[in-house]
């Protein structure tokens, strides 16, 4: 129980974030929905006062039934995000970069900065992983049920036994290269595609022998990567101020519309319709999005909050239109920071950091006692004995 609550002390201190009962999208972060494909959107955290909307997972069994990681903890809706309460307050603090749903809806499986934790039986379980494993940038599913990826801090991890157990992929790649983004095509015999030091590369024996497919992409770094939801072998790709499309599993690739209106923007997520005429995007400026198969773009704003950053955006298994999106007031760089080095600390703390944080609260305590016991005699001797009342 005692480091439990110095981990919660801990965090409390690393991390930016709180609950409270209102919300003002033109200032705030936060999750938003839209049910026709990015044309309206509402708020999707009802009651929450978020700094942060970091990752989000649509139950495939049961659409109403939403996880939602913030910069600071992990909650949950069973309404469709009318009203929100947080899980597992226990154990789950720290910003969740990484939330999925098990195939089932039952099982769920999240990354804090202290670890991976697996929902199962009503109760989340820390999993057994290396270290480096946590924080995670993404969790993803495998074709078979038990097989399931992450992506930690800088490698590519994998579980055969659904989440409960995580080891480091051994890859045949010359050097160590920094995994920041990952998707599988389960259409596919489960391809993984994959970010690596900016490069875009394939992999079809999970993940131990990795093939470039950067024919058609720019020189620049590859920010953002998706497997098209609707169209087998169709990949989408951020990079140099636009988006690339692949109808050939990544073989090749084209620059897809025109580029983004303003330099510079790095997109963060993309989701198309099934004939690639509407297209939403997730960048550093907000949500882009266009009707006419990327030939112009619209920076989104109305009831969407302006001038922030937005990262995660999700489908809704069930509903093709359906997206989700977040937002949030703090960089996402400088949150995962925060994250990185929480979990760093939290590594650190051993049984001498234990044994020094408690001769530290005794010493305080002590001094505390001491320096009442000289303000009492101070006192005394200011206005002579304190008498009780009564006497």
């Amino acid at each position: 129980m005692f480091l439990r609550n110095l981990k919660v002390f801990v965090f409390a201190l690393l991390t930016v974030g709180a609950t409270a009962e209102a919300h003002d999208p033109s200032a705030y972060g936060g999750l938003f929905r839209t049910r026709d494909f990015g044309g309206v959107w509402l708020n999707a955290d009802v009651g929450l006062f978020l700094g942060g909307a970091v990752s989000v997972a649509v139950n495939p069994a049961d659409p109403n039934h939403l996880l939602l990681g913030t910069d600071s903890s992990l909650l949950v809706s069973r309404s469709g995000g009318r009203d929100w309460k947080r899980e597992a307050p226990g154990k789950l603090f720290g910003a969740v970069f990484a939330v999925t749903f098990l195939p089932d809806g039952k099982e769920a499986l999240c990354s804090t900065p202290a670890g991976i934790f697996r929902f199962d039986n009503g109760d989340w379980q820390q999993a057994s992983a290396p270290p480096e494993a946590a924080p995670s940038r993404a969790i993803a599913l495998g074709a078979d049920p038990q097989h399931v990826y992450l992506l930690g801090r800088h490698d590519l991890f994998r579980s055969d036994d659904a989440g409960r157990n995580w080891a480091r992929v051994e890859h045949d790649l010359a050097e160590r290269p920094e995994f920041t983004a990952l998707a599988v095509d389960l259409r596919n015999s489960e391809t993984l595609y994959a970010i690596a030091d900016g490069r875009l590369l394939m992999s079809r024996d999970r993940g131990a022998s990795w093939l470039a497919r950067a024919s058609g992409l720019p020189e620049s770094t590859i920010e953002a990567l998706a497997v098209d939801a609707q169209v087998p072998g169709r990949l989408w790709a951020g990079s140099a101020n636009r988006i690339y499309r692949s109808d050939n599993g990544g073989e090749r690739w084209s620059a897809y519309g025109q580029a983004l209106p303003e330099a510079g923007t790095n997109v963060r997520g993309i989701a198309a319709n099934d004939d690639g005429r509407i297209l939403v995007l997730a960048t550093h400026r907000g949500l882009y999005r266009s009707t006419d198969s990327a030939q112009s773009w619209g920076l989104l704003e109305g009831n969407l909050p302006v001038h922030l950053e937005a990262r995660p955006l999700v489908r809704d298994p069930s509903h093709a239109g359906t997206l989700y999106a977040g937002y949030a007031l703090m960089p996402y760089a400088e949150i995962w920071r925060i994250a990185v080095e929480g979990g760093n600390l939290l590594g650190r703390i051993d049984a001498i950091n234990l044994a020094g944080a408690a001769a530290f609260m005794m010493l305080l305590c002590l001094g505390g006692y001491f320096l009442t016991r000289w303000l009492i005699r101070r006192r005394e001797g200011v206005h002579g004995p304190i008498r009780k009342a009564g006497t």
